[in-house]
């Protein structure tokens, strides 16, 4: 007898990966997988070893596929050519607010999978209108549910202290501009010009501050951000490679551009803010709670 076949996995950056390894979790899924970059850290973290293979390998073994979406490679949109190609159905789940069209082209051409899925309503309408002619699912998102667990087993900040310490949360603006759009600053700014803003405006924040946190992204070399840091006299040091919850429970406020990281931060009860310099693409995440540092330097001002 033949054995039962599975659900295809396919992942390569760390945004989708988180998503896409708690829906698996979650939902006790067999899969076969498919994992490259920053991807195949994430898997391993929530599920330990898993079963890798090659995507030509995986799919004569498999009856579905689930994926999720990379700026840094077009592994996802592969699969989903040859899942189409081998009668497989497909299925992507979006881990973002933006971009959501963008995220299936390369080269001028479209590649949609059959269904796509989101894991919140304002999600959800805004993937109906960038993509109108794909069938849409919401789901409960499985990487919030996750979030939520963790955090109630963290011990968390005291709250009400005279200092603050700060999570900035670092994403490479120019890396993705200059590789979709071929302009580093097709969105404004840079992530070293976000940086500098912040650090230039502390003083907004009100209080005191105690420590300043620089967690790179997953994606982003060692030493990238050590040129801007070193221009001030300030208690700032870079992540240690503690996860992400762990940094966000340690802190008061985080910072950053339009990471999900800062999403995450909301999820726990943290200030967050936006630090996007003036003249840059406004913050794409669409959430009321999210501060924006030019608006406070004005209101200072």
């Amino acid at each position: 007898m033949s054995a039962p076949l599975r659900t295809l996995i396919v992942a390569h950056d760390a945004g989708g990966a988180e998503v896409l390894s708690s829906y698996v979790r979650r939902n006790g899924i067999d899969g076969l997988f498919v994992l490259a970059g920053p991807a195949l850290k994430v898997f391993e973290r929530k599920l330990g070893a898993v079963p890798l293979a090659t995507l030509a390998d995986a799919l004569p073994q498999c009856e579905r596929l689930l994926c999720g979406t990379s700026w840094q490679s077009s592994l996802e949109l592969e699969a989903i050519a040859a899942a189409r190609a081998h009668g497989l159905p497909s299925a992507a789940l979006l881990d973002h607010w933006v971009n959501y069209r963008e995220r299936f082209e390369r080269g001028g051409q479209v590649t949609l999978p059959d269904e796509i899925w989101v894991g919140d309503p304002i999600a959800l309408a805004l993937a109906r209108a960038a993509l109108p002619e794909t069938p849409l699912r919401l789901i409960d998102n499985p990487y919030v549910a996750d979030l939520r667990d963790e955090l109630h087993r963290l011990p968390q900040r005291p709250a009400g202290g005279t200092a603050v310490r700060i999570l900035y949360v670092c994403e490479p603006v120019a890396e993705h501009a200059l590789l979709r759009f071929g302009d580093e600053r097709h969105w404004g700014y840079t992530e070293q010009e976000a940086l500098r803003y912040f650090l230039d405006h502390l003083a907004v924040l009100g209080k005191p501050v105690e420590a300043i946190v620089v967690r790179p992204h997953p994606s982003e070399l060692p030493g990238k951000y050590d040129a801007v840091v070193a221009g001030y006299d300030l208690p700032v040091t870079m992540s240690t490679g503690a996860a992400l919850l762990s940094d966000i429970a340690a802190a008061d406020v985080v910072v950053g551009a339009s990471s999900m990281a800062m999403v995450v931060g909301l999820i726990a009860g943290r200030r967050v803010i936006s630090c996007i310099p003036p003249g840059g693409h406004p913050c794409a995440l669409p959430h009321a709670e999210i501060e924006h540092l030019a608006a406070l330097v004005a209101a200072r001002a």
